[in-house]
């Protein structure tokens, strides 16, 4: 039991450190990455309204046998599209506790190809 607590514990300090120079505004706003075992979400938020701008998760993608990558890549490729549309170019990105490769990293790379600048 000790052992879960202290991983969970790991990864919150994790987020903290990653968190701590990552503030979104309307102009700019962070782009935060969740991932579970089955799904991903990405979402706009400007932290100096408390607001979600842009929201877009796999469950909106109609990808049939893809590889959780490639809807991760289409998951980024969808969310500029709609941060485009509300008129935001340029965002920062908060990976959260997670590493920076996988299914991050495709977000990312997916989300840079249609037009949002890091």
């Amino acid at each position: 039991m000790r052992g879960i607590y202290l991983k969970n514990l790991k990864k919150i300090r994790r987020q903290n450190r990653n968190r701590a120079n990552i503030f979104g505004t309307n102009e700019k706003p962070r782009l935060s990455v969740f991932r579970s075992n089955k799904y991903a979400y990405a979402q706009l938020i400007s932290d100096s309204d408390n607001k979600t701008l842009v929201s877009a998760s796999t469950h909106e993608l109609k990808s049939g046998k893809k590889t959780k990558t490639d809807q991760a890549r289409m998951l980024g490729e969808l969310l500029a599209e709609k941060a485009q549309k509300a008129g935001i170019s340029k965002v920062i990105f908060n990976r959260g506790s997670y590493k920076y490769h996988g299914r991050i990293k495709a977000i990312a790379e997916g989300a840079r190809s249609k037009g949002l600048i890091f």
